[in-house]
């Protein structure tokens, strides 16, 4: 990270702060298999069952976060559901990046009926709500963690499109585009050195704020079904096992409080980071902030 945006954020206590949280879930995955060693070698993400028990176990030294129901570990659940949480958040978001970035940037350095047809298909993608149409197609694709990182790259990549195209139309009627092309260079070497590089900025903003909401939208589909398989290290996964046990008992409300409370906060933390951090790369990368 360059030492200047370094430095804009550590002024900032609500940047800084988003900085700590991230890099505090980069090292959790990073450590995971320290943290918690894999019992499946071949499969690290595959939740650890001490047994087929219905009733959740509270935090103990056995189990440092408790259980949910069927005796899957919260403590490795979390863990390695963090690493699974950054690799769909940042393969999904540059996905959706790269194909919103050729998508716009078509649409706008060729303009006419390339432009018409582009843009139209990405306002269809825009008229169905997100999760929806996401829903709609991991339901088509089956559940699968792959298939649920397709259904959200299709849904993520318009507003990438838009903004491209919104920027790149400005940038290519300043002077130094027409000096380019006066002196004979290419349309790739155009597009791809002096287009690209001077509105790619805004969309950098967008991905930083997108891999938390990825994350979230992605724990939406695995809760209803619709994402990782069951009993694997997935923290919409594990609030998907602790459904049944929300409202604890008539006696004790709250008794199976770290069922939800355990995976829910690691979603919470993990986007309200990405969020923080993203609000920050706004401030640093807008030319009107002294």
């Amino acid at each position: 990270m360059d030492k200047r945006i370094l430095k804009r954020i550590c002024k900032n206590k609500t940047s800084l702060a988003g900085l700590i949280l991230v890099g505090f879930f980069a090292l959790i995955a990073l450590w995971a298999p320290v943290l918690a060693p894999a019992e499946n070698k071949n499969n690290p993400y595959q939740l650890p069952q001490a047994s087929y028990q219905i009733e959740p176990q509270a935090p103990g030294t056995q189990h440092w976060l408790g259980t949910t129901e069927q005796q899957y570990d919260l403590y490795y659940g979390v863990v390695w559901g963090t690493r699974l949480a950054f690799k769909i958040g940042i393969t999904v978001t540059l996905l959706a990046f790269l194909i919103g970035l050729l998508v716009g940037g078509a649409a706008a350095y060729f303009g006419g009926k390339v432009d018409e047809t582009l843009m139209r298909l990405t306002d269809v993608v825009f008229a169905v709500p997100s999760l929806v149409l996401a829903m709609v197609i991991a339901a088509m694709l089956g559940p699968d963690l792959k298939n649920m990182m397709i259904a959200l790259t299709a849904v993520a990549w318009p507003s990438y499109a838009r903004l491209v195209r919104g920027d790149i139309l400005a940038v290519k009627e300043q002077g130094f585009i027409t000096a380019a092309r006066t002196l004979g260079a290419g349309g790739g070497r155009i597009f791809f050195c002096h287009l690209v590089p001077n509105a790619i900025y805004p969309c950098v903003v967008v991905a930083s704020l997108d891999i938390g909401y990825v994350v979230l939208t992605a724990a939406s589909l695995s809760f209803l079904g619709l994402g990782a398989q069951p009993g694997t290290a997935d923290w919409g996964q594990l609030i998907a096992l602790a459904r049944n046990w929300v409202l604890g008992t008539a006696q004790h409300p709250l008794l199976y409080w770290y069922t939800v409370i355990v995976p829910g906060g690691a979603i919470f933390l993990f986007v309200l980071g990405w969020n923080l951090l993203g609000d920050a790369f706004r401030d640093i990368l807008d030319p009107r902030q002294v």
